[in-house]
């Protein structure tokens, strides 16, 4: 949201304070608070009629600095994320001369008193950014003001959030080269730099500036992070009014964000994460092939049977089928009831599948159907949201007089995970957990709630219902969701797909953007629609984008009025498939390591090179590639004609599909057929592999694989872990000469590499020879 005219002047009906500076430190247990007039203090009676601004800094975590600006406290709706790695007594207070400090781990902040405001943020005494002259203001509106404020309002998002009066904006300083990352699952440039983001949940598609998942954080080059602690609407303005700044505001009276400390980018997100949430681990099953219905295909079970049964016969391993809205009845949705009429056999058709070694997903959404038997019992509990005066909030778009769930109420909670859990009883393994952004706010919640923060944290609210039946009923570790909305926290109930996508080239570009910002905003695993959603791509489209969707954290064919089998298409479409679902599935000790890893740490699968190499500068902008886990360079082909451009990082790198040696720090430019890819493996990389192709689920240290790159002398431990939790440890010692690995006594495992033959460990140690 801009409120400048240029750099001198405020736009039309704009009036402005500013904290002009640092007065009266006090010292807390933990926090350090000041109050900051708007005008220097000169004279006694400068104090009178004067609003100030209320800063205290405390610390949640260590390397965490949390700032909170209030102007009339009593005013103030608290509206923060939950920070469920919040500690106390993590900040150490020191009150110097002239300057008022708040230490945390190696994480500095620093308030200058007297004026002009000045509150800089160190590391190891290294100046990070900071907050300077007419950056914390306060702001008022008037009615007429010539203000975009920046809302997206469409008939498809709900109602926008009420216009406010007064604003609260900080605005942090750039540095010169400094890039900024992050904000949500945003399909534009991966690098922020020059736009305007609102942080305001939408059903826009992937081609528009609109997000299904928006994340209030950013994350910077120069290794830190910023969380804007409100779930309300955020506006970002990010080096595009004040160039030289990040700039973010909020309605109200009050305005909280935590600086992140690094050094790195992978630092900040494992505080972040540790802050906010880890990702959930995913079952290995759920990293298979998934395969759906499509949206408004026709389909029945003989057509779901049939689809399985070619798969299988044109050995294509597939591991969950998903069955998308229609199956249930037409204007139904949701009534958790299949369709009798082309369903008459639930259970038997779930046993069958099940028979078949398949999952079962089906979609849902936290919106109930005017005709659907549930809405009268629902609206008469009180478990869908109401307008002010108490009728049920209803309206036509997606469905027909629908009324939206109430997740703030207990009760309904407990009766909306009632009907799931009895699709589980019936067999069924996993849900769609789709929409969540079209969410009202001219409407009274439960708990009284404010509908304004409402809007965003809905999504957080409908989807932890939704994981939490699951893990009750199939265990943690085996709860999955396939959800599109998301705000903060949302990365601890994976997966996220990218949502409706075009089928094209254009398309696919700007899918993979959003996977690689949201990955910069603290989510582990992501997924998206092979092919694209909206239309039908030509068999071209369709080829390369399974190769990149088979390349990604999970993978699923998905369409909206046509099926997304691969001889829809043509005969290469099944090759394409069946090369790159085995390579897969040969990657599954890999992958699922770098699964856990993201559980653990909070570093996603699907990694920006951002994160992974941040000392090279040749990166900053790369949007069109990807690190997949720690070891494997992906570049999609994006292009009719096979061509591909892509930059390698320093080091030596050898194709994974063919063994072809390239060499990094420099550009390169391919062409590919639709069986390859530039596909890259790290210098001295250790990929753990197996020779099984059937299924991602299976003992992994029965059949694995340890495959070997040249690379430095040194020495590296590796731990393989099998679906069950079983792990084994090996020591894998490069040379010159060769490699040596050193693994558990009675384990059999093989070991290879690009070029060499291959050697059985018959008792821990095996070697090779370059």
């Amino acid at each position: 949201m801009k409120f400048t005219d240029g750099f001198w002047q405020l736009r039309p009906g704009v009036d402005a304070l500013y904290a002009q500076e640092a007065r009266d430190l006090v010292a807390g247990e933990g926090t350090l608070s000041i109050t900051a007039p708007t005008k220097v203090i000169e004279r006694r009676g400068d104090v009178l009629n004067r609003p100030v601004m209320m800063v205290t800094l405390s610390s949640p975590l260590e390397g965490v600095v949390r700032v909170r600006i209030e102007h009339h406290r009593g005013s103030v709706v608290r509206d923060g994320f939950e920070l469920v790695g919040a500690t106390a007594g993590a900040g150490e207070v020191i009150i110097e001369d002239e300057a008022g400090v708040l230490r945390s781990g190696s994480l500095e902040a620093r308030v200058r008193t007297g004026g002009p405001w000045s509150l800089e943020f160190r590391r190891d005494g290294r100046l990070l950014t900071g907050s300077g002259h007419k950056s914390v203001g306060y702001l008022r509106l008037d009615a007429d003001a010539e203000v975009d404020r920046g809302i997206p309002a469409n008939a498809r998002t709900g109602s926008p959030p009420p216009a406010g009066s007064a604003y609260l904006h900080e605005q942090l300083e750039l540095g010169v080269g400094e890039l900024i990352y992050g904000l949500g699952e945003r399909f534009g440039p991966v690098v922020k730099n020059g736009q305007s983001v609102e942080v305001w949940n939408a059903d826009g598609g992937t081609s528009s500036e609109q997000a299904y998942k928006n994340v209030p954080f950013y994350l910077s080059s120069r290794g830190y992070g910023v969380l804007v602690n409100s779930s309300r609407h955020v506006s970002f303005e990010v080096g595009s009014e004040a160039v030289e700044r990040v700039q973010f505001s909020v309605a109200g009276e009050a305005l909280e964000y935590l600086i992140i400390d690094g050094p790195t980018p992978a630092d900040v997100l494992e505080r972040y994460t540790r802050l906010t949430g880890r990702p959930a681990h995913v079952p290995a099953w759920s990293y298979g092939l998934w395969l759906s219905t499509s949206f408004t295909t026709d389909y029945d079970e003989a057509t779901v049977t049939s689809f399985v049964d070619a798969m299988a016969q044109r050995e294509l391993p597939l591991s969950v089928f998903h069955f998308d809205c229609f199956w249930m009845r037409e204007f139904n949705w949701c009534d958790f009831e299949w369709d009798p009429r082309v369903f008459p056999d639930p259970p038997g058709m779930l046993r069958r599948l099940h028979a078949k070694d398949l999952r079962i997903c089906v979609w849902i959404n936290p919106y109930i159907a005017q005709r659907s038997p549930l809405f009268d019992e629902a609206a008469e509990a009180g478990y869908l949201v109401r307008r002010p005066d108490g009728t049920v909030w209803q309206w036509d778009l997606w469905q027909a007089g629908m009324g939206i769930v109430d997740f703030t109420n207990p009760d309904a909670v407990t009766w909306f995970q009632s009907k799931l859990r009895r699709l589980l009883d019936q067999g069924v393994d996993c849900f769609k957990t789709d929409f969540g952004e079209r969410i009202p706010t001219d409407v009274v919640w439960h708990d009284g709630s404010d509908p304004d923060r409402m809007h965003n944290w809905y999504t957080q609210l409908y989807n932890q219902a939704v994981f939490e039946v699951l893990e009750e009923v199939r265990g943690a570790g085996d709860a999955v969701l396939f959800a599109r909305s998301a705000t903060v926290g949302g990365q601890r109930m994976p997966v996220h797909w990218g949502g409706d996508s075009t089928s094209t080239f254009a398309s696919m570009a700007e899918t993979l953007r959003g996977g690689l910002s949201l990955a910069l905003s603290g989510f582990g695993f992501w997924s998206h629609d092979i092919g694209g959603f909206e239309g039908t791509p030509d068999a071209g489209v369709y080829k390369r984008w399974t190769a990149f969707g088979l390349l990604s954290s999970h993978s699923r064919f998905h369409g909206s009025g046509s099926y997304r089998v691969p001889w829809a298409f043509d005969e290469e479409a099944v090759e394409v498939t069946r090369r790159f679902t085995r390579l897969k599935l040969r990657l599954m000790p890999y992958l699922y390591a770098a699964g856990l890893e993201a559980s653990g740490s909070g570093t996603p699968v699907m990694r920006p090179l951002q994160l992974v190499f941040p000392e090279d500068p040749a990166v900053g902008h790369l949007d069109r590639q990807y690190m997949l886990g720690s070891e494997l360079l992906v570049a999609p082909v994006m292009d009719p004609e096979g061509e591909v451009e892509f930059y390698l990082p320093a080091g030596r790198w050898t194709s994974l599909l063919d063994g072809r040696v390239a060499e990094g720090g420099r550009w390169h430019r391919e062409r590919h057929g639709y069986l390859s890819l530039p596909l890259y493996v790290r210098e001295g990389a250790v990929l753990a592999m197996t020779d099984r192709v059937d299924r991602p689920d299976h003992p992994y240290l029965d059949a694995l694989v340890l495959e070997v790159y040249p690379g430095p002398a040194g020495s590296r431990n590796i731990t393989v872990t099998d679906p069950d939790g079983r792990s084994a440890e090996f020591e894998v010692e490069h040379s010159d000469s060769g490699v040596r690995v050193h693994g558990e006594a009675g384990l059999a495992w093989r070991l290879r590499a690009p070029g060499l033959p291959e050697v059985t460990a018959v008792d821990r140690v095996a070697e090779l020879l370059w």
